[in-house]
């Protein structure tokens, strides 16, 4: 499942936030309670490398899971960086 960080900012009271889900969708201010408000930007979390014991490990949100979270599991390992976000990059791309 996709899986983003969205960053939204409400011009009502100009409050800034962010919120993860499995969309880009409209959300509410958490200041003023003002609605509809859609994200300025978001980052896709679909895919992410993390460092782990001096290596680096590839975990992806799998398709089957609940919209309330990401739920990672692994898909891959490198010894590099740059090779784990060459593997990171190929998974986003199957999307």
């Amino acid at each position: 499942m996709t899986w983003f960080i969205n960053h939204y900012h409400c011009t009502d009271c100009g409050t800034k936030w962010s919120d993860e889900w499995s969309c880009c969708c409209d959300d509410e201010c958490p200041n003023c309670g003002s609605r509809n408000w859609s994200p300025v930007d978001s980052d896709d979390l679909s895919v992410i490398v993390s460092e782990s014991g001096g290596e680096y490990v590839v975990l992806q949100s799998p398709p089957e899971v609940e919209e309330d979270k990401p739920r990672y599991r692994v898909v891959g390992r490198a010894e590099t960086m740059n090779a784990a976000m060459a593997l990171a990059g190929n998974l986003n791309v199957d999307r």
